[in-house]
């Protein structure tokens, strides 16, 4: 699987503010990537110094084989990272045919990228008659005119009521399932746990955890037991690897797996001991809990 984009050790200070802090990661071609944090966490910083708009202050980073300038392999980048901008009284196709013209791609593409984003039927109508959602659907279908290998959206669906934000996700997909790479920063851990494959979470500029959504701690589950012996039940339970972290939840026990045992398992396993469960239940951690178990450990 062929690299996208490469970022080793990067580091953006604004004096005495560090907004990004000693972050690495790589981005494979063909997934959805979210970076994730709340207002102020180096989401924007990342992306602006990655598309040349922000300097950095050390590490580094690459496009695609590391051989090709940042200049030109920007032209195989489409990117979102600031308020849809198009003049008012232009139609659709208008503002994307001086887009064609800015970026020297054909015009052809048009009608093909307005059709993607649900906008073919409006292609006549003047920008200033859009809806916020509607303009966001045009800067994509702007940023998707050159074909580019990966899309970079910041915020996509931000100040979007519910039904915009489903349709800028559901086009997200379209795009991901076409074999666009895609990067998105978000402050919606919704957002990305329904879009992305994988995710780099950042506070304060610092990664807490990058790899798939999927992989994020405690992702092997939880479960609630009760006995009437508690004690000797945490013993137990203590002296297998399979069990990670231990916390009392009024009359229960709440045991964190740190790799994958079945309920039969567990069961059969305190019954050797001599001990017998008169409640059992196991769930797997949302991933918000699962965000904020990590958070809070760091």
């Amino acid at each position: 699987m062929s690299h996208i984009l490469t970022i080793s050790n990067l580091t953006k200070k604004y004096g005495s503010l560090t907004a990004v802090d000693n972050l690495s990661f790589t981005i494979e071609k063909g997934n959805v990537y979210g970076i994730l944090g709340p207002n102020g966490s180096g989401k924007s910083t990342t992306l602006g110094i990655v598309l040349n708009v922000v300097n950095k202050t050390e590490g580094h980073f690459h496009w695609f084989d590391g051989n090709t300038s940042t200049h030109d392999a920007l032209k195989k980048v489409g990117a979102i990272i600031e308020h849809p901008n198009f003049y008012p009284y232009m139609t659709a196709v208008q503002n994307l045919q001086l887009v064609c013209k800015i970026k020297q791609v054909t015009e052809e593409r048009i009608s093909e990228k307005l059709e993607l984003v649900g906008l073919l039927d409006r292609k006549d109508s003047k920008f200033s008659s859009f809806s916020l959602g509607m303009k966001q659907r045009l800067a994509i279908a702007s940023a998707l005119l050159n074909n580019p290998e990966i899309l970079i959206l910041d915020e996509p669906t931000n100040g979007l009521d519910p039904q915009g934000i489903h349709q800028i996700r559901e086009i997200i997909k379209k795009i991901a399932s076409q074999g666009t790479t895609i990067l998105l920063a978000s402050h919606l851990l919704d957002e990305v746990e329904k879009v992305c494959s994988h995710v780099v979470i950042l506070r304060k500029g610092v990664s807490l955890y990058s790899g798939l959504v999927d992989g994020m701690n405690a992702s092997h589950g939880f479960l609630t037991m009760q006995s009437n012996d508690m004690e000797a039940l945490k013993q137990a339970l203590e002296q297998n690897p399979a069990f990670g972290s231990f916390k009392r939840q009024g009359e229960y026990l709440i045991a964190y797996l740190k790799q994958p045992m079945d309920p039969s398992e567990v069961n059969e396993f305190l019954f050797q001991k001599g001990i017998v469960l008169s409640h059992f239940v196991k769930r797997k951690e949302s991933l918000e809990e699962q965000f904020l178990e990590l958070t809070k450990q760091k």
